[in-house]
């Protein structure tokens, strides 16, 4: 069947896999204190920009940003892409149906889902569907009418974060349970496996999960690991070997560079932290839930502006959109 989930269809299933979901990611170990440099990145005007509603499955998952201050956020368990503008108003694009068979077969979460969202330097939006079945699974186009299936990905993956790479024209995708990191032309067409290191794969639950290209590598986090991993891209865009700059970031889930080199703000779903990790692995809790972190699913910094979403997927009943003012 088609259309939209009552709310409850849409929450109570995905409530049903905190537990598991925490179980799996507190094998991965606790943050690990570490020696911080002494001109330390810090926030300051946290502040929050829009409030989204948790009993229709808005679970705010992945961040695009867009001119002038807007964002484009995907959301879970709703199967919805939202618009939210500078002054924090909220419209629906797009809310995928439910698949024929009900979407009972996503891997691991057992509902579909829409997770990881991007936008194109011409303005295009495209985001990830995951619902266990071939024909819906995949990269979608945000378009008036109807999304359009762009490229199509295995019924079995779990595609979580997308990236244009633009430097070569293509799109790249975290798949989370099968723990790879695919490619697929931006014109669109068939998806291949770009890189299946064994440091992405999952230890469980989720591997592979944020995705960035960053200064000639593509970088991942991996969720159960509680991992960060650079995998350089080697002449022709193939994939070199994968090496691991972080650790101790269990249940980690996005992240992005601040522009000072490889300093990254890491968002930590399972512990409800924004995490400044520093060229040499050091970290920092910089946001906690005393400062309204209800686990905190993705983060995009640009220049000195920082979005951070809350899914409140793992922790709280208040999934929002904040913004915040990077400091050096």
């Amino acid at each position: 069947m088609t259309g939209h989930a009552r709310p409850e269809e849409a929450v109570s299933p995905l409530r049903r896999l905190t537990a598991a979901l925490g179980l799996a990611l507190l094998a991965a170990g606790a943050t690990a204190p570490n020696a911080l440099a002494a001109h330390r990145t810090h926030l300051g005007e946290v502040r929050v920009v829009a409030r989204f509603d948790r009993s229709a499955g808005q679970a705010a998952e992945s961040i695009a940003v867009e001119p002038g201050g807007g964002v484009v956020i995907g959301m879970i368990p709703a199967r919805q892409v939202v618009r939210v503008a500078p002054d924090g108003a909220v419209r629906v694009l797009v809310t995928m149906p439910l698949p024929p068979g009900g979407g009972g077969t996503t891997p691991v979460v057992g509902i579909p889902v829409v997770t990881g969202v991007a936008r194109s330097d011409r303005g295009d939006v495209y985001f990830l569907y995951s619902a266990g079945e071939g024909g819906l699974t995949g990269i979608w186009q945000v378009r008036a009418g109807a999304p359009r299936l762009v490229v199509p990905l295995p019924a079995d993956t779990m595609p979580n974060a997308l990236v244009i790479d633009g430097e070569r024209d293509r799109f790249l995708v975290t798949d989370s349970t099968g723990g790879r990191i695919w490619q697929a032309p931006l014109r669109g067409g068939a998806a291949s496996v770009w890189s299946a290191d064994p440091a992405l794969a999952p230890d469980g639950f989720f591997g592979a999960n944020g995705l960035k290209v960053h200064d000639g590598a593509v970088w991942a986090s991996n969720s159960d690991r509680g991992t960060l991993v650079r995998v350089p891209v080697v002449a022709g865009g193939g994939a070199g070997p994968a090496r691991v700059r972080a650790t101790g970031l269990a249940g980690i889930d996005d992240f992005d560079f601040t522009g000072r080199g490889t300093e990254i703000l890491a968002a930590i779903n399972q512990s409800s932290k924004l995490v400044r990790v520093g060229p040499d692995g050091a970290q920092e809790t910089l946001l906690d839930a005393d400062d309204g972190m209800e686990g905190t699913t993705a983060v995009v910094v640009r220049g000195n502006r920082v979005h951070v979403t809350n899914g409140a997927n793992l922790a709280g009943d208040n999934p929002d959109l904040l913004l915040a003012r990077l400091r050096r």
